[in-house]
């Protein structure tokens, strides 16, 4: 206890806890015991000094940040996912199927070089196939050839696969080729059976999810990962969702970030739910940073989480604010009252603001030079 309290600055508020800050200390794997029970510390000061530790440990004073574009090319979609206020039918009011064209003049407005990173995500479109994708990608690469292109989640993944024929495989082969050069960690919401029944039993399974993010990585596409939180799981469902990730990761070493995303539950069918408070907000981070220690980033993504808590995360395990954004629309038709993008200046801000260094990055998380 006493050698804790010397290195954390502070005692640990139980023995379980000494224990537990014991591993940490000497880059011991947590179990999923251990991240149970810190999910349900009442404070969060011990396990934020914990994820610190970790943190820094990894990555110093230093928070990352990219110039990037996200881009929803549909809202158009075959599933009907419960938590979802971003979907809608073929023809409702505020349906939208962007043209390639539009695509690629949405990435130009960042400039003729275009953005460091281009986001691209939509929705499982029935009249958005594979060779569009495959048309879009070509398009934006041959326009912004220095851009990473970062697109197309796994489930979309899953639905280009059955529309074409072609096996999952093949359809990463393809989409690498023509300028893919990574996905994107949406679609993977919360892995347990019966809450993914609840949320989006028309989505595939969260195994699938596993099984096509394997087939990323050995295809030699990284990927992110996400979880969606505040949608009334338990803490039983984050810990297996940290933990099938963090098996997947040892196996593949793929992953380049995890994102925690709080739920946004405007204009839902959860709209009475209980939100995730700020203090909630900040054990999630902390746990995931102590239990995924074989993936290499935490990215807080501003938009859902809020500016005050992104400022917050980065002493909590957090080391990326995702970036610019500019036009974020999927968490902002869930309620998000946050920006629609940020000013690279903006961005700077926020980490500064943390008592943070800000380190300008490109999509793949490689250092960029100061524009």
């Amino acid at each position: 206890m006493d050698r804790h309290a010397k290195i954390a600055g502070i005692r640990p508020p139980d023995r379980r806890l000494g224990e537990i800050a014991e591993k940490v200390l000497n880059g011991a794997r947590l179990t999923t015991e251990d991240g149970l029970h810190l999910l349900r510390t009442p404070g969060i000061a011990f396990p934020g000094l914990l994820a610190n530790f970790m943190r820094e440990k990894l990555h110093g004073k230093a928070t990352t940040f990219s110039v990037n574009r996200h881009i929803n090319f549909s809202n158009i979609c075959r599933n009907r996912c419960s938590f979802c206020a971003f979907r809608r039918n073929e023809g409702e009011p505020g349906s939208e199927r962007l043209s390639s064209r539009q695509i690629v003049d949405k990435a130009l407005e960042a400039g003729r070089t275009g953005p460091a990173e281009i986001h691209i995500t939509g929705a499982l479109d029935p009249l958005f196939s594979l060779c569009d994708a495959l048309a879009v990608i070509r398009e934006l690469k041959a326009a912004m050839p220095l851009s990473t292109v970062k697109a197309f989640t796994l489930v979309e993944i899953d639905h280009f696969s059955k529309m074409s024929g072609k096996p999952p495989e093949e359809v990463m082969a393809l989409l690498k080729e023509a300028g893919v050069s990574a996905f994107p960690g949406g679609g993977a919401e919360l892995f347990g059976e019966d809450i993914r029944e609840k949320l989006c039993p028309e989505k595939i399974s969260g195994e699938r999810w596993l099984e096509l993010a394997g087939m990323a990585h050995e295809s030699g596409i990284p990927t992110n990962a996400t979880m969606l939180y505040g949608v009334g799981e338990t803490d039983e469902d984050r810990i297996d969702h940290l933990a099938r990730l963090r098996d997947l990761q040892d196996r593949t070493g793929g992953f380049m970030a995890f994102i925690p995303l709080l739920f946004q539950k405007g204009n839902t069918c959860f709209s009475g739910i209980r939100a995730a408070g700020p203090c909630e907000q900040l054990r999630v981070y902390s746990v995931s940073r102590l239990i995924l220690d074989n993936i290499p980033h935490i990215k807080v993504h501003w938009v859902m989480s809020g500016l005050k808590i992104a400022e917050l995360c980065q002493w909590f395990g957090a080391d990326d604010v995702e970036g610019t954004v500019h036009e974020e629309r999927i968490g902002h038709e869930g309620g998000a009252d946050t920006p629609m993008g940020l000013t690279k200046d903006d961005v700077r801000s926020l980490i500064e603001r943390s008592g943070r260094l800000p380190l300008e990055r490109d999509g793949l998380y490689n250092p960029v030079r100061t524009r």
